[in-house]
């Protein structure tokens, strides 16, 4: 048979490489080898095909409070912008791509995805902009932050971009444990916020989605520094450790606290909160190893705490803890917290109480999008009402259940 007759034997299916498969396909043969230090001149060079310039990478630093330009050859590498107040903060927040107009052309703003974990944004220029620039770009957006993620696992070079103080050791430990700080699919999203982020020591938070169940935990070693931050690595290890091995709620409170309470004995201990959630269904069960009780929110208001029967911290040698049930409705969100938040003493010596904290997430202002910009708003108001102080650890993560079905795939353009 001819390449003719193969050709024709092959039907109407085009497999022919179109401009936007060559771009992509020749970063993709091109980084699998590259070191990583030339990934970003690398997906300059590429992005100057289709006409781009002034190509920038900004990475959002541990505060997350910045978007750090990522230095490199052929990389625009200007000031720092600030998440809150700038276009490419916007394109971060709101996860949707920006374009804003100038006089040489259009200045656009992609933020960087991996899976739904934000790396951050790429920002260039272009004289114009159609609908094909657009989806190019976007899926080019997409690949960048896979590249960045993968090459991130073996350099320090983005660690120390995106650092914009110094980090103690124990906080160094802390985020090399943490998993991404936000996740999310049609039926659930959760994002994190840990502070002070360069000095945080025991507390830490871990999760997984496992086909229809996410599981969830949060965790607040005692005491400060490097002893707190070894508890935590210990107690997140065992609840992983338990997680992979599909053991339930109170078998992993049980080998948890048999872990904290060999290697640091009686006087150690380790609060916890533990979650798993159908996300098909919403049903909620936990428990609480002497921790503050999460706080349901329906409406924008929060509904109730979740209280549920006590039980010691991890390492205490409790018993076997109760687990508690609650069926969810769509749209409701959980908001788990460390005693750092509310604890804290403002100017009169007060602590901050959980009732401040309630009255925080009623009255906000809800114009917000999405559970990351939510998240991120209630712990910087939290942290004006406490007067700026953040002298303990100050956790929270939020979850938002969507519901629906999980076993579908996503459609194609």
């Amino acid at each position: 048979m001819t390449r003719n007759e193969r050709r024709a034997d092959r039907g109407t299916v085009d497999r022919s490489e179109g401009f936007g498969e060559r771009l992509l396909g020749v970063l993709l043969d091109r980084a699998h080898e590259m070191p990583p230090q030339l990934i970003a001149p690398l997906v300059a060079e590429e992005v100057a095909r289709i006409g781009g310039r002034e190509v920038s990478i900004l990475l959002q630093d541990y505060a997350q409070e910045l978007l750090v330009p990522l230095p490199g050859r052929r990389l625009l590498v200007g000031d720092a912008e600030p998440v809150d107040d700038s276009p490419a903060g916007a394109a971060f927040l709101y996860v949707t791509p920006l374009e804003v107009s100038q006089p040489d052309g259009v200045r656009m703003y992609l933020p960087l995805l991996d899976g739904s974990d934000e790396v951050g944004v790429m920002a260039l220029t272009l004289d114009t902009v159609d609908d094909d620039d657009r989806r190019l770009l976007r899926r080019l957006a997409g690949l960048v932050a896979d590249m960045l993620v993968t090459k991130h696992a073996y350099t320090d070079r983005f660690f120390q971009a995106r650092r914009q103080e110094p980090m103690s050791v124990a906080a160094e430990m802390q985020w090399s444990l943490l998993p991404p700080l936000t996740m999310s699919v049609p039926q659930v999203a959760l994002a994190g916020i840990l502070e002070p982020a360069y000095s945080i020591a025991g507390d830490s938070f871990d999760y997984a989605l496992n086909d229809n169940m996410l599981h969830v935990a949060v965790f607040d070693a005692m005491g400060h520094g490097l002893d707190a931050a070894t508890m935590a690595t210990v107690a997140v290890g065992a609840y992983r450790h338990t997680r992979r091995a599909g053991v339930g709620l109170s078998e992993k409170y049980v080998y948890m606290d048999q872990a904290i309470a060999e290697q640091f004995g009686p006087d150690h201990f380790v609060t916890a909160q533990m979650m798993d959630l159908d996300i098909t269904t919403g049903q909620l069960r936990w428990v609480n190893a002497g921790h503050p009780p999460p706080l349901l929110i329906r409406d924008r208001q929060v509904l109730r705490r979740l209280d549920s029967p006590p039980t010691l911290p991890v390492g205490f040698g409790g018993e076997r803890p109760q687990i508690s049930a609650y069926t969810l409705q769509r749209g409701d969100r959980l908001l788990f917290y460390t005693d750092g938040v509310i604890e804290e003493r403002d100017a009169e010596g007060e602590p901050f109480g959980e009732e401040r904290l309630i009255r925080c997430v009623n009255l906000a202002d809800h114009s917000e999008v999405g559970v990351r910009a939510e998240a991120r708003r209630l712990s910087r108001t939290l942290r004006r009402q406490r007067g700026g102080r953040t002298s303990d650890d100050a956790t929270i993560l939020m979850v938002e259940w969507r519901g629906g079905t999980a076993d579908h795939m996503a459609a194609l353009e």
